[in-house]
């Protein structure tokens, strides 16, 4: 890419929940956009961190830690690291648009997951 990209205009050409979209690469990570409402899949990833940047709205991130479970609420402008082989389960109850970074062929549904509602892409990103 050799030209500036504006989130805001990349996020309105596509109007899918739960189905990033790659926005840019930095050495081997894609860095997404998705737009989301509603519950995603409980699942983790294995070998790698997820990172997540909320650019507008509200994102609930579920956690199971250690035999217990909380949520970690992220507003407009918060990032958030969900460190690789927590289970974890992203939601937002009035919709929320979210940058994320992950490595290069990523499953937005990770290694290991529940059954995957239909609502919810298994891709590793789609381009802008």
């Amino acid at each position: 890419m050799t030209e500036p990209i504006d989130l805001t205009a990349a996020l309105s050409t596509f109007d899918e929940l739960w189905s990033p979209r790659i926005a840019a690469r930095v050495n081997d990570y894609d860095v997404r956009l998705a737009k989301v409402k509603g519950v995603h899949v409980w699942h983790v990833h294995d070998d790698t961190d997820e990172f997540f940047l909320v650019l507008d709205g509200v994102l609930d991130i579920a956690l199971r830690e250690q035999g217990t479970e909380r949520v970690v609420t992220l507003n407009r402008g918060e990032v958030f690291v969900v460190p690789k082989g927590t289970e974890h389960c992203p939601s937002s109850v009035d919709g929320a648009s979210i940058l994320l970074f992950e490595p290069t062929g990523t499953l937005t549904v990770g290694d290991r997951h529940e059954q995957v509602p239909d609502h919810v892409d298994v891709t590793v990103g789609h381009r802008l």
